[in-house]
């Protein structure tokens, strides 16, 4: 960052009167007859005094850039604020055509070079106003007010060339003591330059830097940066997955939140010229998906995942499978998929997760046709044992979807073990058939186990039958060599998977579209006819009016007048019926997308995008909970600790740096016991030597409260 400042005070020309800076990067250098505009030591326009078209266009061109405050554009440029609010007014009343061409009326300046330079030496001299510029001023034929602008300007001059030589000597120090900065230009014309990390009194949301050095250190960064290879741009990506992150850790839950990182000390937090716009986030980020593929950023984060979940060579590695409905609100036609939340059929999109047995997801499957989990548990327990290799043992758990006798024999098969709740109808015991008990958490549930026939010779599974201290009873079925204790506690603990959905759509936004872009579906793909869902629905209505209409009848006399409109509403009824059940069989339940009244309208969202952010999302959960359970033993309330680690997040603070450490001292919220959970977890966290990406000194970061240091 400071390295950019640098190459741009380098490339301005050594005969310059006054250098204005508007930004960090950009600046305007004033010359006798002309004006020239740097922004990131690159030259990108210039213009004489009267050349009032090239110097609009350049003015409201670098005002479009939120990052530029305005008032110092205006100075820069030799213009007040009031002019630039009227040019900026004027384009978006008329567009760039409605930009002033031409300069003012009026007659030349009397302030000639000479002049200048003669009254810029008696002011050099420390002499004001008056009474020898006076007189000098009257020599030359200027008036008094005349001279006084001559000064003001001077003064300003003087004030941007001391700012500049100052900036320079610092720059000059960070560049004889630091690697030469990397510069990459992004989309748009944006650029990204990584700098060292420097310190700053109070910096926003420097806790977030516990987030990016837990990220670093389970080599989310390291994943990204490989699948790059030799392609430029390795700088703008650790920027962009830095705001997001830091973002979500904020709560925001999508990329549209790095507007929050905007502060004054964004520079110093992101290591960059200040914090980027949500639409160059997308664009770095698209771009990366399209070149490197969210999948593969994807499939790299699975192998750390599963190397974490491997168990021991005589215990079975549990995983949980079920899936996610994400509705869909948006104008489009997407396919629709039972939302068991809302007990109803809804627009939207499936994805199939795996947790593992502490409940933290290990990856996740995009399925925007909302396929039934007994179509992917096959596919995603083969690539479970891809992963871990035959000799690691792998236990599934799911839920009643996925417990059909075909799926159950597929999975026992192909040499897995799994456990589910068997589907109703299945016999009730007596309390006396329940032998023993076993004893999960405070609760004391009694077991019934025998074996169970799948039908049509596909052999047997264990049945372990449970009746619940309530006195309900529930069945599971299983295969697997582990005790009925254990695999009870298994499916019991099913339940964080659930709150891990619950806490990943609230927390992270996994429900975010993220990106709106759709796609048609090929026109030959099959889908649901909704013509047949449509006749189904008119067939039940008429079987609904035709038991109302026998009710009806059943209840009135024979000379009662409701009777006859009774006879009718009956007869109408039995003819629809007997329409509708005439077109069922010309009206299959799935036809080809081109064959229905969807054709052209059935659209998906692709899904590569929102799997790199996704893939952030289940990184910075995985990271929060690993944080959690080391703070939460040593709250008071351990149920808060995900809480407490979102306020410590967000905390502001101190950051300094040394050759050998780079120290940040948080000002965070806290009451006596969370100070105090917090140091032990500082401590704990200080000792794994976390370092952030990008810093090729590799310091290891070290956390303290603010608090304690007062």
């Amino acid at each position: 960052m400071g390295q950019s400042a640098f190459m741009i005070a380098e490339s301005a020309p050594q005969t310059q009167k006054d250098v204005r800076w508007f930004s960090f990067g950009g600046c305007v250098v004033h010359f006798e007859e002309r004006f020239e505009v740097f922004v990131g030591g690159t030259l990108i326009g210039a213009f004489g005094h009267k050349d009032v078209a090239a110097r609009n266009l350049l003015l409201v061109g670098l005002a479009e850039n939120r990052r530029v405050r305005k008032g110092k554009l205006a100075h820069a440029f030799g213009l007040s604020d009031e002019h630039l609010r009227r040019l900026r007014r004027q384009v978006a009343d008329g567009g760039l055509e409605a930009l002033p061409c031409r300069p003012r009326g009026g007659s030349e300046t009397k302030v000639t070079p000479v002049l200048r330079d003669r009254l810029h030496r008696l002011f050099e001299k420390g002499h004001r106003a008056q009474p020898a510029h006076l007189a000098l001023g009257k020599r030359s034929g200027v008036s008094y007010r005349t001279v006084c602008r001559v000064r003001e300007s001077w003064i300003a001059g003087r004030e941007q060339r001391e700012v500049a030589e100052e900036r320079q000597q610092e720059l000059a120090v960070v560049a004889d003591a630091k690697p030469r900065a990397e510069v990459v230009e992004a989309d748009g014309g944006d650029e990204v330059i990584g700098s060292t990390v420097r310190g700053g009194r109070a910096v926003q949301h420097v806790g977030g830097w516990l987030l990016l050095g837990m990220l670093e250190r389970l080599g989310l960064y390291d994943a990204a940066l490989r699948g790059l290879g030799d392609r430029p741009g390795g700088e703008a990506l650790r920027v962009a997955l830095d705001a997001v992150a830091l973002a979500l850790g904020l709560g925001q839950g999508c990329v549209e939140g790095v507007r929050r990182l905007e502060t004054p000390s964004a520079d110093v937090l992101l290591r960059n010229g200040g914090a980027p716009s949500e639409s160059w986030v997308r664009r770095v980020l698209k771009r990366y998906a399209d070149e490197v593929g969210g999948s593969w950023l994807h499939m790299a984060m699975i192998a750390v995942y599963l190397e974490r979940a491997r168990a021991e060579a005589d215990e079975p590695a549990v995983f949980y499978v079920d899936n996610h409905m994400r509705p869909y609100t948006g104008k489009h036609t997407v396919r629709k998929g039972w939302r068991m939340q809302d007990k109803r059929v809804k627009a939207g999109a499936t994805d199939y997760y795996v947790h593992d047995e502490d409940g933290r997801a290990v990856f996740r499957v995009d399925v925007p046709a909302n396929d039934p989990l007994t179509e992917w548990l096959t596919p995603i327990t083969r690539f479970l044992r891809a992963g871990l290799g035959r000799e690691q043992r792998v236990l599934v758990a799911f839920d009643r979807a996925g417990a059909f006798p075909e799926q159950l024999a597929a999975l026992r098969d192909d040499g897995f073990e799994f456990v589910t709740y068997e589907r109703r109808p299945y016999p009730l015991l007596s309390p006396s058939e329940f032998e023993r008990t076993v004893t999960v958490g405070d609760e004391e549930i009694g077991v019934h186990e025998r074996r169970a026939n799948l039908g049509k010779g596909r052999g047997r599974v264990r049945r372990i039958a449970l009746r619940m201290p309530d006195g309900y009873q529930v069945n599971l079925l299983a295969v697997s060599e582990e005790p009925a204790r254990r695999l009870i506690e298994v499916m019991l603990g099913r339940w964080v998977q659930e709150n891990d959905f619950k806490h990943a759509v609230e927390r992270w936004g996994i429900n975010q579209l993220d990106r709106r872009k759709v796609e048609h579906y090929p026109p030959e793909t099959i889908i649901p006819n909704p013509a047949r869902r449509r006749l189904d629905h008119a067939l039940t209505l008429a079987r609904h009016r035709e038991g109302e209409a026998r009710n009806e009848l059943a209840r009135t006399t024979a000379t009662d007048r409701r009777r006859e409109r009774a006879g009718r509403d009956l007869k109408a009824a039995l003819a629809d019926q007997a329409t509708l059940l005439a077109l069922r069989p010309r009206t299959p339940t799935h036809a080809p997308l081109e064959e229905t009244e969807l054709a052209g309208r059935l659209v998906y969202h692709p899904g590569e995008y929102k799997a790199v952010i996704d893939t952030l999302r289940i990184a910075c959960a995985n990271v929060e909970s690993e944080l959690a359970c080391l703070l939460a033993p040593r709250l008071r309330k351990p149920t808060e600790a995900k809480k407490a680690l979102a306020n410590l997040f967000a905390a502001p603070g101190e950051v300094r740096v040394t050759g050998k450490s780079i120290t940040i001292s948080l000002a965070h919220a806290a009451r006596r016991d969370e100070l105090e959970a917090f140091d032990a977890l500082f401590e704990t966290v200080n000792r794994r030597g976390l370092t952030l990406s990008g810093d090729p000194e590799h310091r290891p970061l070290r956390f303290k409260s603010q608090l304690r240091c007062h």
